[in-house]
């Protein structure tokens, strides 16, 4: 992930790559209509900073590709440089999808993610193109691969009374009042965590039954799915840890010296955004919102910033690892980009 202007060598130090001969400009939203099947896809995972993006640019110049983004963030328009998001180079060159689709205000679930997702690739498939899914946001992946528990929908009038109430009782009080219906979902979460205490919350008031119920029914997938799965995934994975967290830190200076700050006043003054919108609470957004309102020095920023961004690939690399039908690539290895380019070959070949 890059900032709309940065230093492209040092932050594609193991992809580099030109950016591919493209025709036409990214799409402007997801598909639409529902469709049947779905077709064979490539999916490009890895933990923030590994090289994605440019791993995937790399890919589509050998192939005819259409990139898919799988990125909670790079959703929202007008967060940029924080969200690392493509510079306008780079989605010219090739069509990209599920960028710039949601005003910050509005929320973007894992079940719009599925549904989006594969009537994209259906389309694309369809055009005889291969689809390309690329990103970090490794619960975008696991919906689509495993499927999601039947939850209802969010409900704007009860999450507006639950706000409400989190601003007149904090949220450690609703995190008790979790714990009280659903012991087991307030186990596992922060009594600071508002989003997902709000989601418990809005499901129980909803149905009366708490969210750990509905994930324990969802179903389980075969074991022998991995190998029948004719989906492949591709993970970007450093054999030193050490490599990634500098080029965390790389990456946060660079946003910070390209206007990442300024980014966020603007949509602060937007006066229609919070804190506690799913957009806001992206890391970097995060920190920054605070850092305003409270007046941080840039050093504490960026020492937040980059904190939470390491914690951030950590967990990413936890969810990789737990799916078993990963093909690795060692992302800070010299010959990464040519791994990365003969697994994508070998799937193509196979396909055809």
């Amino acid at each position: 992930m890059r900032s709309e202007v940065r230093d492209d060598a040092a932050m594609r130090d193991s992809f580099t790559a030109g950016p591919p001969q493209g025709e036409t400009a990214p799409s402007g939203g997801s598909a639409a209509h529902k469709v049947a099947s779905v077709g064979a896809y490539i999916a490009l995972a890895g933990p923030t900073a590994s090289g994605k993006t440019a791993a995937a640019l790399a890919i589509a110049r050998q192939h005819d590709c259409e990139i898919i983004s799988v990125d909670s963030a790079l959703v929202y328009r007008g967060m940029d440089i924080g969200s690392a998001k493509p510079c306008a180079a780079e989605l010219a060159a090739v069509p990209h999808h599920l960028i710039n689709i949601r005003d910050p205000l509005q929320a973007y679930s894992a079940a719009e993610f599925v549904t989006d997702a594969k009537n994209l690739i259906a389309d694309i498939t369809a055009r005889g193109k291969l689809a390309l899914l690329v990103g970090g946001t490794m619960l975008y992946f696991k919906a689509l691969r495993d499927g999601l528990d039947a939850m209802p929908k969010a409900d704007p009038a009860i999450r507006a009374a639950l706000e409400q109430e989190a601003r007149q009782q904090g949220w450690p009080a609703l995190h008790a009042a979790l714990a009280r219906v659903d012991p087991a979902t307030a186990a596992r979460l922060h009594p600071a965590d508002a989003q997902r205490i709000a989601r418990a919350l809005e499901v129980f008031r909803l149905t009366g039954q708490p969210l750990s119920s509905f994930q324990r029914t969802r179903q389980a997938m075969p074991e022998t799915c991995a190998k029948t799965d004719p989906n492949w995934l591709i993970a970007l994975e450093p054999s030193q840890r050490s490599w990634l967290h500098e080029r965390i830190a790389q990456r946060f200076d660079s946003m910070l010296a390209n206007g990442f700050l300024d980014e966020v006043k603007v949509l602060r003054a937007r006066g229609d955004l919070h804190a506690d919108l799913p957009a806001m609470r992206c890391v970097g957004y995060r920190q920054a919102w605070q850092a305003l309102a409270e007046q941080w020095p840039v050093s504490e920023l960026r020492d937040k910033g980059i904190f939470a961004t390491r914690q951030l690939a950590k967990r990413q690399l936890t969810w990789l690892r737990a799916m078993p039908e990963r093909r690795v690539v060692v992302c800070d290895a010299p010959d990464a980009l040519a791994q990365a380019l003969r697994l994508v070959q070998a799937f193509v070949e196979g396909r055809s």
